[in-house]
């Protein structure tokens, strides 16, 4: 079955994600709201992996992007599932950029999928095999899953009226630049047992905002940053997965704090790699339930023998 969780309801916003259980069914838009997510107990390992729509956007060329994420239901077991019948997205697929390396928990709006402005009605499916259990989750642009991941849709505290933004993120000083779930894309080559140096910059607007309302009593740096591994054959091993973030001394406009961080990241096996780099604002993991305000990155690796 697929069920609506509601995450967050106030007077100004209510944020539903899909998710998949096990037994999936056939779905229809009358499927998306009044529903909860069936209880399924968590396990160290066993258990499937289920695809989360977070929901969609608007581009400005007028097409729409389609967020996803996932929930590893295993609290130890991570998962690799190749690209194929175990882990396909349809149609136009199977492969649209989605992660063949599965973390535990719940991971969030880590890709996106690109339709046409003409997309309509129709829907995408992601489908995952793990553990020998198939979940299916559909991708739609129904209007109970429009979400704002460039401008949340609370107000920031202490700027009433005024929204929280995602970090603004480059793999270089002066390089290019990327703010929110579209990510930035680069390409490095390294060899075996050889680590690779991931330096990124970071910017932000230093806004707060929480459910409660309450600013935080021990706020730590306005960004925080967390490298995973996307896909690739081997293991990945980061001497940070959460750098620290430096502040530097820049400014620009409207961004109230600027740092860098540096980590390396060493493979033990020969491949095509990519790395997930995520950047979180002091919004949290989700954006604590309102879809806005995190950034991500990728870095291609070509890993060459020893």
């Amino acid at each position: 079955m697929l069920n609506a969780v509601r995450l967050n309801e106030t007077a100004t916003v209510r944020t539903f994600v899909l998710l998949a259980t096990v037994a999936t069914v056939p779905w229809s838009p009358g499927t998306l709201s009044g529903q909860t997510l069936q209880k399924e107990p968590r396990r160290e390992a066993g258990a499937g992996v289920t695809g989360a729509f977070e929901g969609w956007y608007k581009n400005a060329d007028g097409t729409y992007s389609l967020l996803f994420g996932y929930f590893n239901r295993n609290t130890k077991q991570e998962l690799d599932i190749p690209i194929g019948p175990g882990n396909r997205i349809e149609p136009q697929g199977p492969d649209r950029g989605q992660p063949t390396h599965f973390l535990t928990g719940r991971r969030w709006g880590i890709f996106r999928v690109k339709v046409p402005a003409d997309f309509g009605k129709n829907r995408i499916t992601w489908t995952l095999v793990a553990n020998g259990q198939t979940t299916t989750i559909p991708g739609t642009l129904h209007i109970d899953y429009q979400i704002s991941p460039l401008v949340s849709t609370a107000s920031a505290l202490d700027t009433p009226g005024e929204g929280d933004t995602p970090p603004v993120l480059r793999f270089a000083e002066d390089g290019p630049s990327v703010q929110g779930p579209d990510g930035l894309t680069i390409e490095r080559t390294t060899t075996v047992g050889t680590p690779l140096t991931l330096s990124v910059w970071v910017a932000d607007d230093g806004r707060i905002f929480t459910n409660s309302g309450a600013k935080p009593r021990n706020l730590s740096s306005p960004v925080t940053l967390t490298w995973t591994k996307y896909r690739g054959p081997g293991t990945v091993t980061f001497s940070k997965d959460r750098p620290d973030v430096l502040k530097i001394d820049r400014q620009q406009e409207g961004l109230a704090f600027n740092g860098t961080a540096t980590t390396t990241a060493t493979f033990d096996a020969p491949g095509d790699y990519i790395l997930h780099v995520l950047a979180n604002d002091y919004s949290g993991p989700g954006g604590g339930g309102f879809q806005c305000c995190w950034t991500n990155g990728q870095v291609k690796v070509s890993v060459a023998p020893h």
